[in-house]
């Protein structure tokens, strides 16, 4: 009786949010009927990571054993195998499973192929799983690749994948003056956007160098819309372990321009967070070196905060972006201007937020100052809406 009412409140909470949950989602990749008459003769390379799957099959072992020609593979930030930490250089390698070459975007250069590179191929598939996060950097490598595909003349296929954060837009668009590695495009932290749709939107409103435009292609994912819940399969990067973690990360990510711990090196990475300075709280913590978090930071030392892993998903969704966390450790800590990185400004994308917490503002006081950027921007996206919001 009891699991029956908490399914029921679950059910009931979710639908209160205007969610809905949707099983069947089918993704781009699968639909093979779409796209393997387009890339038929075709030399191919493959943008993708351990995300790219089909059923229990990567797609570029679906591709190579349906007969195609795939000549190249290009990895994200994280690897292709999805182990690499947060920023690290990915060198390029050799896939063993198939023999292809896998060239890294992520290798400290500018993430772009060369033009010897470019020469080796005729479409560019994309399939990688995004969370949707201005400061999530797959979509730059996908941007970058536009670019380059633009330039020397080739096509792009992107193989869409649902958005775990697809049912609201939330954050200020980007001040392109704060353009960096973690922030690309004018968009808001929380675009909303499936990588298709992102993709259509940066030809349209021509953001590419130059004004060119990228020969694209999207095959749409079935049974999806922007109020999907979508749960990830497989975890997109090493800290981002859960639903929850992808949730949280729009809030948390903040953290990474200051000194407080926001769980890497420990089994709640973007759940929990802490400082061993901060005062008031019973919850406790140790970052270590493990895989993915190699050093992170306040690496060996006990910290004390909060615990973000008990809320329940439904109160994290209904709250969006919620710099109450960072607000609660700023004011804890007592360390004025040295709390905040100039690495802040990149990840929040505009100038006043930082003042705004100095000056004693809340959450909310801060949230309505981008109020209109959400709203003007949710009318900038409509003509590139694949799914109904």
């Amino acid at each position: 009786m009891l699991l029956k009412l908490f399914c029921f409140f679950l059910l009931f909470s979710v639908t209160a949010l205007g969610f809905s949950q949707d099983r069947t989602v089918k993704v781009g990749a699968s639909c093979t009927e779409e796209y393997f008459p387009l890339l038929k003769g075709k030399r191919i390379a493959v943008f993708s990571n351990h995300t790219g799957m089909v059923g229990k099959e990567h797609t570029v072992d679906l591709l190579k054993r349906s007969g195609f020609n795939v000549v190249a593979i290009f990895s994200p930030e994280h690897g292709f195998r999805g182990t690499a930490d947060a920023g690290e250089h990915v060198a390029g390698s050799i896939d063993p499973k198939t023999g292809i070459p896998i060239r890294s975007l992520y290798n400290g250069k500018n993430g772009k192929p060369s033009a010897e590179t470019m020469r080796l191929f005729d479409w560019l598939v994309v399939d990688i799983q995004d969370v949707g996060l201005r400061f999530y950097t797959y979509y730059i490598s996908m941007v970058k690749l536009m670019d380059a595909c633009a330039e020397y003349g080739k096509k792009m296929l992107v193989l869409d994948r649902p958005n775990p954060n697809g049912h609201y837009v939330d954050g200020p668009i980007l001040d392109m003056k704060y353009k960096s590695g973690v922030g690309w495009l004018p968009i808001p932290i929380v675009h909303g956007l499936t990588l298709g749709e992102l993709a259509q939107m940066v030809n349209g409103e021509k953001w590419l160098p130059n004004g060119r435009n990228c020969d694209l292609t999207v095959i749409p994912c079935k049974n999806y819309t922007h109020q999907t819940l979508y749960r990830l399969p497989i975890s997109p990067s090493p800290n981002l372990p859960n639903m929850k973690a992808v949730y949280l990360y729009p809030s948390l990510c903040f953290f990474e321009a200051t000194p407080v711990s926001l769980g890497r090196g420990t089994s709640l990475p973007f759940q929990i967070y802490g400082h061993p300075n901060m005062l008031g709280y019973n919850f406790s913590f140790t970052p270590r070196n493990i895989a993915g978090a190699k050093n992170p930071p306040q690496l060996n030392r006990k910290c004390y905060g909060a615990d973000l892993s008990l809320l329940k998903e439904e109160e994290i969704l209904a709250k969006g972006i919620d710099l109450s966390y960072l607000i609660e450790a700023y004011r804890n800590l007592h360390m004025d201007d040295f709390f905040f990185s100039s690495f802040f400004e990149k990840l929040i994308g505009v100038g006043y937020v930082r003042k705004m917490i100095a000056s004693g503002k809340s959450a909310d006081e801060i949230k309505a100052c981008w109020h209109p950027d959400i709203l003007r921007f949710k009318q900038q996206r409509k003509p590139y809406l694949l799914y109904p919001e």
